[in-house]
């Protein structure tokens, strides 16, 4: 956790600190080594937060392109549950940095306890991802949109966990020691598969870090994802109806005549 109360306000953890939680009002103890981004930590193995991870220095990274006040805000749904989200933003938008591996469940239940939720995820975590990614990319479809694409094989590009979200999920392969498997413009760009599915296809976005992180504290969403399933639907639907029309009037085409040969007429004796 960044952030604890020192007399009441939300303090960074320093050595000779005293804080406590200001989720359940425990005490803190302040971690200030070198092995890891200084943090606080409850005493013993408790947490507050059963979904709360380790902070990596990934995590810091990404919350520190937010106001302070926007970061680690204690949420609460109407049955009094209690969460804390990695960055909630004026706008109501909670942005979930996730390292480690998720587990499915846990997935389904943040998704359902923020609502509007966008995940950004570590593509860098296994060294496999990036180079994957890239070879995944060859069963891209480009669209009608810019940097919009569709594909019928996110299996070939994203990992198993994140293929069925309900929210959209925007992988940094980046991260904080860039990989040399993965050319430098694809590493700044954010890849972000949208929720659902249309006729089939996964939709997905290429989006920059400087226009993710602009959307991010202006809007309430990053990218209306719905209204662009639905016109990616709609685009589909066009061309698959085009492609049978096509393809009956081939079935019922006439044959073509035959050219008859050239045949060199005689010429008379007389």
């Amino acid at each position: 956790m960044r952030f604890a109360l020192v007399n009441n306000e939300r303090c960074e953890a320093s050595t000779g600190l005293a804080a406590f939680c200001p989720g359940c009002s425990q005490p803190m103890i302040a971690k200030c080594g070198t092995q890891r981004v200084w943090h606080w930590a409850h005493r013993g193995n408790r947490n507050c937060d059963p979904w709360w991870e380790p902070e990596t220095a990934w995590h810091r990274a990404w919350k520190d392109q937010f106001p302070a006040g926007w970061q680690e805000v204690i949420r609460r749904d109407d049955a009094g549950e209690k969460h804390i989200a990695d960055v909630r933003t004026e706008n109501g938008l909670v942005i979930e940095f996730q390292h480690s591996h998720l587990p499915t469940q846990e997935r389904v239940a943040r998704e359902a306890f923020h609502q509007n939720l966008v995940w950004v995820v570590d593509g860098t975590r296994l060294k496999r991802d990036p180079s994957r990614f890239l070879e995944g990319r060859t069963f891209f479809r480009p669209t009608l949109m810019r940097s919009l694409f569709t594909t019928l094989f996110p299996e070939e590009c994203f990992p198993f966990t994140w293929l069925n979200c309900d929210m959209p999920v925007f992988f940094d392969f980046e991260g904080i020691g860039t990989s040399n498997e993965m050319p430098k413009p694809n590493r700044r760009i954010l890849w972000g598969l949208l929720p659902g599915r249309a006729e089939g296809h996964a939709a997905v976005v290429a989006v920059s870090r400087g226009a993710f992180l602009d959307a991010a504290r202006k809007r309430a969403q990053i990218i209306p994802s719905q209204t662009i399933m639905k016109m990616i639907a709609v685009h589909l639907r066009r061309e698959r109806v085009l492609a049978e029309l096509d393809a009956r009037s081939r079935a019922y085409a006439l044959p073509p005549r035959r050219a008859r040969p050239f045949r060199r007429r005689r010429r008379s004796r007389y």
